[in-house]
């Protein structure tokens, strides 16, 4: 495959099928070199070489009755996680003022839930007007878990610029990762998040055991959800976890994975992170 022509077609406007996206990933470590290049050449033409720093504020940790097999915050598994319900308004506004002296331009409140309480939101909400009336600059976002009816137009109104919420893999490898819930709740979310007005980051964790065509299926479906932010997590096992076996990736299929996004996702900003 010729990675460089097909970048010169991305950036003008072509859409990368999944038949190309498929050979990016199966491509060689003898293709490498070449597969970067090219991918690179789509990042620079539509984000220069600019590099963005998101903080993220664990507001509740190690208390999700879910089951997501690679999570070290479920209450399912058996892990020395840090255990403490919601952070109150005060220290919201204080991770806030945290992120700005590292020189973050987004600031990410999260919590390990399946979905937040009426006083969750309330606290959020709350946070967010402070932090915006100090520092109208910093890009807000809240990853709370499934989203109840009302509560994306509250967190809009309240500040909230935009909503965190992974797929985490494809539809086709989603069961094998994640039984109390559904992709197609978390499909809803996302798509509730953005009715509302607020951007949509959403991504996944690769390595949870799935195969490279659940990659380009997952950037296939991002694409089409016209999310503004993709996280990239590459799983770090967890103790406790029933992935905590599972082989972890090596540098170069992690890279093919991170040029086929960048392919088939040119415009959107791309996060990478360690998976917990």
């Amino acid at each position: 495959m010729d990675f460089d022509a097909l970048a010169s077609r991305v950036i003008e406007g072509h859409e990368t099928t999944a038949e190309e996206a498929q050979q990016i990933v199966d491509s060689s470590d003898d293709e490498i070199l070449r597969v970067m290049d090219a991918a690179f050449r789509v990042r620079r033409a539509f984000h220069g070489r600019d590099v963005k720093v998101h903080v993220l504020q664990n507001a509740k940790s190690g208390v999700c009755p879910e089951d997501c097999k690679f999570c070290s915050q479920s209450l399912k598994y058996h892990n020395d996680v840090e255990q403490y319900g919601m952070q109150s308004v005060d220290e919201l506004v204080a991770g806030a003022k945290r992120a700005v002296d590292m020189g973050a331009v987004t600031y990410c409140m999260v919590t390990a839930t399946r979905g937040p309480t009426g006083r969750e939101i309330d606290a959020v909400s709350e946070a967010s007007k402070q932090i915006k009336a100090e520092f109208p600059e910093l890009k807000l976002c809240a990853s709370l878990g499934l989203l109840k009816e009302g509560q994306a137009e509250r967190l809009k109104d309240a500040g909230v610029d935009r909503y965190n919420h992974n797929l985490e893999t494809s539809p086709s490898h989603f069961e094998n990762v994640v039984s109390t819930h559904t992709i197609d709740q978390r499909i809803n979310t996302v798509r509730d998040a953005k009715s509302a007005g607020l951007e949509a980051c959403c991504g996944g964790i690769l390595g949870l055991g799935e195969q490279t065509s659940d990659w380009v299926e997952l950037a296939m479906l991002l694409r089409e959800l016209d999310v503004e932010s993709i996280p990239l997590n590459f799983l770090d096992p967890r103790p406790g976890t029933p992935l905590s076996e599972v082989d972890t990736l090596d540098p170069n299929s992690c890279l093919r994975a991170l040029a086929m996004f960048r392919f088939v996702n040119p415009k959107v900003d791309i996060r990478i992170a360690g998976g917990r």
